[in-house]
């Protein structure tokens, strides 16, 4: 766990993506099995263990500290686990502190009744970071700068492997991954990537600036339109259940039965989930929204909210492997797969057209379209691409819509993580409704580390009460906001959510009563 506390720690406080791969690269040689692969996990999300909710983390330092002590400190520090970490009062001298494998193998063994128990003595065992580290993996709030890629690719530059090739086998292993780490180490050979219904790493795209269409040649791309829904991977079978898998590799079959059950072919394909509105066209992604997330699906809401997928790529037809093909023979085998689909099959999946265009002048001017059609824009592929794991230079574009905006007035700020636990960095803003303001949405992204720390001061200097770590402020300061959307909302006092909204620019020239009105914003909502 020594090891791993470090690590966290390391990488918290290192803000380059070269100095993290160092980190775990070294982690990944100094550490031993099967801590190493426990910890890829963790930093991987693949590590399934009870995790520790908040309320029993809270009971357990409650018992051993003021709780007016706690609420205080938690309000500056702003993290629950660090707070925590640094108020549990020391444990015995020449303690053994615990070793990552046995965290893992233990909880997964115990009883829920032994947990707290459990967590209790390996906190007095742990110094402050090995407590903090305890509780981040427990809690599976790790939030120190490490996606899921970053560290296979640790891995793969550790191993020297290809990196397409340990995402190929990667879903098809289990954590610890000692095979994984033997095969990197060249005790062991390259593990078998699963067969038949498992997941294969996706293609992505690179954002397109539009400074870029000069260096391109049209006539070497060919457009499609963006769906507003979310990438999905299809692995159908005449033999075994059919499986759903999301962007991040997650199996969402349970979540969306109507696809899998009408996915009896023998073939893998790449396209956009979508909810079916009046007629062929999709319905708004506030309707797939009502689908997401969810461990069981009632009857009503697959009546409700009928699913599809809009399929743009194949990479398998049957045992045949398509992706080293072009695009051009991918698309003209999928075609012909799409023609020759049951009835059954057709009313889940359809085909997405290709948009004709001559030039980039034409294709701007489609683009431009892309709202009024409820689009999020357009992809551009090139022709001659196959299709590669990743995300490479060059061979798929995404050319998104210009985003809305809208001025709203900060409501409420809390303090953030990481290295930003110091900072109110989240921040939530309204719009008038008659005098009062209601909340639309919510944004932690779009200002300068200067900004950061004037917006820090402004909240600090305004603010009206404290709810823990969250605090209201005096309406005072405007903020535009860019969103990709806006949409009908339930789970709203205004009605009203954004999607992907982040801070534009900080209006420290408008007035509050200035700021838009929620009429505005309803006027935004798509399919209004």
């Amino acid at each position: 766990m020594k090891a791993f506390a470090a690590l966290l720690d390391h990488l918290v406080y290192q803000p380059s993506r070269l100095g993290k791969l160092r980190l775990l690269m070294d982690y990944f040689a100094t550490t031993p099995d099967p801590d190493r692969g426990y910890g890829l996990a963790a930093l991987a999300g693949t590590l399934d263990i009870p995790h520790a909710k908040p309320a029993l983390l809270r009971k357990l330092i409650s018992a051993r500290t003021d709780p007016v002590l706690f609420s205080y400190s938690y309000d500056y520090v702003g993290d629950l686990a660090e707070t925590i970490a640094l108020l549990w009062p020391a444990g015995g001298e020449a303690t053994h502190p615990p070793a990552l494998g046995e965290i893992v193998t233990t909880l997964r063994a115990a009883p829920k009744s032994k947990v707290p128990d459990l967590i209790a003595t390996w906190m007095d065992s742990l110094d402050a970071t090995g407590r903090w580290a305890l509780l981040k993996l427990l809690t599976g709030g790790l939030r120190i700068g490490v996606s899921a890629r970053l560290a296979k690719t640790a891995l793969a530059q550790w191993g020297a492997l290809d990196l397409a090739d340990l995402e190929e086998i990667w879903h098809g292993q289990e954590p610890p991954y000692t095979a994984v780490f033997a095969w990197a180490e060249k005790r062991g050979d390259k593990p078998a990537a699963a067969r038949g219904t498992s997941f294969r790493p996706f293609m992505l795209s690179q954002a397109l600036e539009e400074s870029e269409l000069t260096t391109l040649n049209p006539a070497d791309f060919i457009a499609e339109w963006k769906w507003d829904g979310i990438r999905v991977q299809v692995a159908g079978s005449t033999l075994t259940p059919a499986r759903l898998f999301a962007r991040s590799g997650d199996d969402i079959s349970a979540t969306f039965p109507d696809v899998t059950d009408a996915a009896s072919f023998d073939a893998v394909l790449d396209g956009e989930l979508l909810v079916r509105g009046d007629g062929a066209d999709p319905a708004p992604f506030a309707d797939l929204q009502q689908r997401l997330n969810r461990k069981v699906v009632a009857k009503k809401q697959l009546d409700t909210y009928p699913a599809f997928v809009r399929v743009y790529d194949m990479l398998f037809d049957g045992e045949d492997d398509l992706r080293a093909l072009p695009w051009t023979d991918r698309r003209k085998r999928l075609e012909d797969f799409m023609e020759k689909l049951p009835a059954a099959a057709q009313a889940r999946f359809d085909l997405s057209p290709v948009v004709p265009f001559a030039s980039w002048e034409a294709l701007t001017g489609i683009r431009a379209s892309a709202r009024g059609a409820a689009m999020e824009g357009l992809m551009l592929k090139r022709r001659n691409a196959p299709y590669i794991a990743g995300r490479p230079k060059g061979p798929w574009f995404k050319w998104k819509r210009d985003p809305l905006t809208i001025d709203a007035v900060l409501m409420y700020a809390q303090r953030g993580h990481g290295k930003r636990s110091s900072f109110y960095s989240d921040f939530t803003f309204g719009v008038w409704r008659d005098d009062e303001l209601v909340p639309v949405g919510k944004a932690y992204f779009g200002f300068t580390d200067a900004e950061l720390k004037q917006l820090d001061g402004w909240v600090r200097n305004n603010t009206t009460e404290r709810f823990g770590p969250v605090r209201a402020v005096a309406p005072g300061l405007v903020l535009e906001v860019a969103f990709d959307a806006a949409q009908n909302s339930t789970r709203h006092k205004s009605g009203i959510a954004l999607r992907f909204p982040r801070v534009s620019r900080i209006r420290w020239d408008k007035p509050a009563v200035e700021a838009d009105r929620l009429e505005t914003v309803a006027k935004l909502v798509e399919g209004a």
